[in-house]
């Protein structure tokens, strides 16, 4: 048997080239801090897709826990400049990870405002998206375990201006058909609906800490019923018959849901969706609202 080195030798393997190009860094030509007119000025340039730990404050148990958060993190780019330094982004985003990153809107904003203060560009944009989780007790068993939603939160940081803040929730429920009700003897179907809601906080003004919650509290008040992770035979009786007592169209949820929003004083801009997963079709059944307090 030959030696491990002859071994990736046989399969392809080569000696690395003796090249003449500089090693040090500060001897390497820099090509994306090139200076010309380069036609456009750019809105956004960065990285997407970006996997990092994340810590999420809830009001609910667990009160911290440590979740992955998907990123994106983008500058602008003047006319003037070829590129950025994209590993600049990243340095940040490890900088406040080592000064506890968690999804507190204080925390993203100072990272969105250090990305574009290092790119020494005027504007800067963080948006991450993560899975939040919480503890939720059947209705009669009282028995607990995690549910879970999936949570955004989107800053844009422009200098001499308030960020704009944007923060967002999906959430499962379930909902019961009124029609069905209505013209069945006894029964009437029901299904998963899926509601995506999205908020913009007014100009200038702060996000309340427990954002996630209201929102939650807004979807999940306004459907038929909730979810549960854990649920026993009399929990079910109740889950059932609740969702039986509050019968919602998608039509009628997201109407519910924007009144709601609508109420929030720290509510500037929303989008609400909703998507039931029909059981009596192949089809979804979707609606869709979109509303500015400021019109």
């Amino acid at each position: 048997m030959p030696d491990k080195a002859e071994r990736l030798r046989l399969f392809g393997s080569i000696d690395p080239i003796q090249g003449d190009k500089p090693v040090r860094k500060e001897e390497m030509q820099d090509l994306q801090n090139s200076k010309n007119d380069f036609l456009f000025e750019l809105q956004q340039v960065g990285i997407d897709q970006v996997k990092y730990p994340l810590d999420v404050i809830s009001a609910k148990d667990p009160v911290r826990l440590s979740s992955i958060g998907t990123f994106r993190l983008t500058t602008s780019l003047d006319r003037e400049s070829k590129g950025i330094n994209m590993s600049r982004l990243m340095e940040q985003l490890q900088h406040s990870r080592g000064e506890g990153l968690s999804d507190r809107i204080p925390d993203l904003v100072a990272l969105t405002q250090r990305m574009a203060e290092q790119m020494n560009q005027a504007k800067a944009e963080l948006k991450v998206t993560y899975p939040w989780f919480y503890e939720r007790t059947a209705p009669v068993t009282d028995l607990s375990g995690l549910n879970h939603s999936l949570a955004t939160v989107h800053v844009i940081w422009e200098a001499g201006k308030s960020p704009v803040l944007r923060t967002g929730l999906h959430i499962q429920v379930t909902t019961l058909c009124p029609c069905s009700k209505e013209i069945s003897e006894y029964s009437a179907h029901n299904q998963r609906g899926l509601l995506r809601i999205q908020v913009q906080a007014n100009p200038g003004d702060a996000l309340p800490g427990y954002w996630k919650e209201e929102l939650l509290n807004v979807a999940e008040s306004n459907a038929s019923s909730c979810l549960y992770p854990i649920l026993k035979r009399p929990d079910e009786k109740r889950v059932t018959e609740r969702a039986y007592e509050n019968p919602r169209f998608v039509e009628d949820i997201v109407r519910l849901v924007a009144a709601d929003l609508y109420e929030k004083h720290w509510v500037n801009k929303f989008k609400v969706d909703c998507k039931n997963e029909e059981s009596i079709h192949q089809h979804d059944a979707v609606a869709r609202i979109v509303y500015d307090k400021s019109r």
